[in-house]
């Protein structure tokens, strides 16, 4: 009985092997734009339960943000002061777009648009 060999030639194993590499390295750079994204929302999210800020101002609101965002590293968000206020029927809408840009490899870059929103209760101010 003649026996086949079984298996991946070595130039095929470094192919797949730079393939990998590759998408670790975009990986590397994309997730952690989305760890930022959800650490904004979560702190959209504990604004937005808070009581204290039902009627507070805007200043106030946009002082407790930035500690929320400095406390979870969102140091990029924190930079840009992207909150923006809106009036409503169910109260102050608070809104966050953003746009995080992330070099990729010589003149290509990884870019993530983001956008959340949160809506504080009725009772906010709308200074």
């Amino acid at each position: 009985m003649k026996q086949k060999q079984q298996g991946m030639t070595m130039l095929g194993f470094l192919i797949t092997l730079c393939v990998a590499i590759f998408f670790a390295y975009v990986a590397m750079k994309i997730v952690p734009m989305y760890i930022e994204y959800y650490s904004v929302q979560q702190a959209l999210k504990g604004l937005a339960e808070d009581p204290e800020l039902a009627g507070a101002s805007k200043d106030k609101i946009r002082e407790r943000y930035q500690r929320r965002l400095e406390m979870s590293y969102a140091d990029h968000v924190k930079k840009m002061d992207a909150l923006k206020f809106e009036s409503g029927d169910g109260g102050l809408k608070m809104i966050v777009d953003y746009e995080r840009r992330e070099p990729l490899m010589a003149n290509l870059d990884v870019v993530g648009k983001f956008h959340a929103e949160r809506v504080l209760a009725r009772g906010a101010s709308a200074e």
